[in-house]
């Protein structure tokens, strides 16, 4: 791996059930189990899930917002949680967009580019549902503190 193509996080915990995720540009986000005081907190599967609609969004939006900007834009992104002899796990993965221009040349472009930005992201530019879909190993190690 290159300098180039390598992405990494770093996860520190802050209390129980709690982390802290930090990227290589120092951008941070919290999460935990669900249970923060308030329940309002990110689970590592809602971030999967903010992954893969954020990756698509990105996608699209750049497709799109060239011609005309949204005058909504929303992604939603449902699966099931199932845990079987396989373990736990994601089934039925599902990005639904909702997404509307102004009326015109310039949106009636921009409307006509969502199914093809769309498919486009899900075939071969999200590197997150690609990763997914693919599959790819995951090694977990254990390094002395």
């Amino acid at each position: 791996m290159t300098e180039s193509t390598q992405r990494r996080v770093t996860i520190q915990r802050t209390s129980t059930g709690h982390f802290t995720a930090t990227n290589d540009r120092g951008g941070t986000i919290d999460f935990g189990t669900g249970s923060d005081t308030d329940g309002t907190g990110f689970t590592p599967v809602e971030l999967l899930l903010a992954a893969i609609g954020g990756c698509t969004a990105a996608d699209v939006d750049g497709a799109t917002s060239r011609h005309a900007e949204p005058t909504g834009f929303a992604v939603t992104v449902t699966g099931n949680k199932i845990s079987d002899e396989l373990g736990n796990r994601m089934t039925d993965l599902v990005v639904s967009f909702s997404v509307a221009f102004p009326e015109g040349d310039d949106g009636d472009r921009a409307r006509a580019i969502v199914p093809r930005a769309v498919r486009a992201s899900h075939d071969r530019l999200c590197t997150v549902s690609r990763t997914i879909e693919l599959g790819t190993q995951v090694t977990a190690t254990v390094e002395e503190a």
